[in-house]
Parts: C-alpha cells; structure tokens; sequence
C-alpha cells in the first residue's frame, strides 16, 4: 500500500470515523481505524460493537499501490493533527504491519494490525429514502436532545422514527418530556414503517452532515437489523433497538386553557436567568401567565428561579395571552434544551392547567411539538 493524501483531509476523516471507536473494545483491533484504498480514494472506517455503529468516509488520494492496514486511531489521529498541512505519504511494510508516515520533513512509523482482523463494515447500497440533508439535521437536532440519557429503559435512549405515507416522524422522550418532528418525503409508503434508532449514532448523522450533503440517503433495515445513512462522502450504520416505544400520539394534549405567543429569544433569555438558581431546587422554575388587564395591553408571562441559599430572579416577558390565568413549574433546562433548537422568531406555550403538561411549539408552524411535564408547584 503506497498512498498519498493531504494533511487536512486525513485529519477531517479521522475526526469524523473517531467517533465510532470503541472506548474500552473486546477486540484490540478495534481500538484501531481501517484505512484502505478504493479507486482513486482512500477508505477510512471505525466500529463501535457496544453501540452497533460504524462510520465509513472517503477522502481523495493519489494510489500508487493498493492495499489495506489497521493503526491505533488516538495515535494516528494525533500524529496527523500535529503535521504540517501539506503532502502526507502512507507506505505499507506488510511484514511487520507497519506504516511508514512522511509529511515535509517528519518520518513517523506507526504498528498496526493485519485489516483481515477487522469486522465487515456494511457495505453501501441503494437507499430507500431520500431526505434533504439540512432537514435531517433540523429533524435530528430538534428531537435526539429528548431521548433518554440512562439505560434503565433502554428503547428510550432511542429515536423513534416512522415513514408512513409521504411523511417522516421522529420523536424522543425521557419520561419527563416529549419531542416530536414530521416533514414531507418524496417516497410514498403505503404501509407504515417504523424502527428506533439510538440517539446517539443520530447525533453522529446529524454532526457530519455538512452543506454539501444536499441529500441524505437513508436505507432502511433489510435481513440486517441495521438503518444505513448515506452522505456525500460518508456513511454511518447503526444497530436498531428492540421494544415497543411509547404511544407518544396520546400524550400530546388536543386542546388548552391558556396559550401565550412570546418572542422565542426573550424566552430563551429569561430561562437562562432563573435557571442560574433553580439549580438548588433541581431546576424547578416557576411559570405564571398572566391575562391582560384590559383591552389593548400585553398580557404577561413571568418566569422566577428561587434558590433558598443563593437568592432569586424574576423575568417578566410581553406576551399575547388568550386564555386563562396559569401558575405552574417545569424543569426549565428542559424548556431551555428545547428553544436552543427552535429558530422560529416566536414561539406559542400552551397549558390546561398547573397539573398538565405544557406545550411549546413554533409559531404558525405544526410540523414541531415539544412536551414537558410539570414539576410540583412551589409556593
């Protein structure tokens, strides 16, 4: 294996496929990345067996003689982020598995381990539906933040994900809230299809998709218990989680007592600041909606973080309140995970009442919904 590529791109693909290697692997190779030459390309590829995920990328390379190697990802990730940004030549000693680096003026030899020993990457094939690619990652972005970080349920941790007719849906809950995202797809399914798949190979996705995947391919699970995404010059492959999600169509609420149109950054801003002391009484912020006083003037919505040893804040917001009044708390990291993700200008909180749930979405939009559950009311 005679290769050579430049100094930028190697160090791109490596921090793209690093994310799939294995923190504490049962097999020493896969402690390593795969680099092989395709074509007039160089193939670099990492599995994560733990998590069910590999990452396959492709960067441009002059091949003067094929061949294939696997070498310890933390090092050449490191050698290669501190060379120079220019030329770097790979040259394969296939006796001793070792590879011979060169970048200027810098000769590095790094050992590796024969590729045969490498587990089989799924291989691409033809996708069964294809996304824009800025979508996925709003789609990916505004629901994965909700999926459950412990394992205690483990379908959780996942993202449901449906095609059914020409829409897409994702959603992700915790327990404790509730995100939910459709947009329309060009495919039509006559029957519904749906999986879970770990959020975290989705925020992987969601992390590579750059502005020139313009589409993303997605191919669905086949005798393989895996979902396949295919970017521009990238693939990411992920084991499907089993179990039965939650009927998350019937925790949306269908009608509300009070509904209040705030700008989403005033919002935003005002959560931050209670949540400077609602982190002593576990994020707990209390909310109150506040109807006009009489025709003509803004209704109010008032947010207040209280830290018995700390002290508190109160953010007082203009609102369009239609409705009646509504004094309740939520978690409001919760509320802040979720305006960090809704570019829309304003947004519209809905409740029926302290003890239900309350409902942010994007204005004059319904193709995002988010579901918190309230916490107990302080007084």
């Amino acid at each position: 294996m005679r290769v050579s590529v430049r100094q930028e791109n190697l160090a791109k693909g490596l921090s793209i496929v690093g994310k799939a290697v294995e923190n504490r692997p049962t097999l020493p190779v896969l402690s390593n990345i795969l680099l092989s030459t395709e074509d007039a390309r160089l193939k670099l590829a990492a599995m994560d067996m733990s998590l069910g995920m590999s990452i396959t990328c492709w960067i441009g390379a002059k091949v003067d003689q094929p061949g294939a190697i696997t070498l310890p990802s933390r090092t050449l990730a490191d050698l290669v982020n501190n060379l120079s940004p220019e030329r770097v030549d790979l040259l394969l000693d296939k006796a001793t598995q070792t590879i011979n680096v060169r970048c200027g003026a810098t000769v590095s030899n790094i050992k590796g381990i024969d590729a045969s020993e490498f587990p089989l990457i799924p291989e691409n094939t033809q996708g069964d539906v294809v996304v824009s690619g800025q979508v996925l990652k709003e789609m990916i972005s505004q629901t994965v933040f909700a999926a459950a970080k412990e394992d205690n349920r483990p379908i959780l941790t996942g993202v449901y994900t449906e095609f059914n007719g020409n829409m897409m849906t994702m959603a992700a809950a915790d327990g404790y809230r509730l995100a939910v995202r459709t947009t329309e797809i060009e495919q039509r399914f006559d029957k519904k299809v749906f999986l879970v798949i770990p959020a975290r190979a989705l925020a992987e996705v969601a992390r590579i998709i750059s502005d020139e995947d313009e589409e993303v391919s997605i191919t669905l699970p086949g005798e393989r218990d895996l979902v396949l995404f295919h970017m521009k010059n990238t693939n990411v492959s992920s084991q499907l989680l089993e179990g039965k999600f939650p009927d998350f169509g019937a925790i949306i609420p269908r009608s509300y007592n009070t509904s209040s149109v705030v700008y989403t950054s005033d919002l935003l801003r005002a959560c931050k600041r209670a949540e400077i002391f609602a982190r002593d009484a576990a994020g707990s912020a209390q909310l109150i909606v506040k109807p006009p006083k009489g025709p003509g003037e803004p209704g109010e919505v008032v947010l207040v973080g209280k830290s018995s040893e700390r002290g508190d804040n109160t953010g007082m917001i203009d609102a369009s309140v239609e409705g009646e009044p509504l004094e309740t708390s939520f978690n409001v990291k919760y509320l802040i995970d979720a305006l960090n993700v809704i570019s829309d200008e304003r947004v519209v909180l809905q409740s029926s009442g302290s003890a239900n749930p309350g409902v942010l979405r994007p204005e004059n939009r319904d193709d995002f919904v988010y579901i918190v559950m309230p916490m107990a009311t302080q007084r």
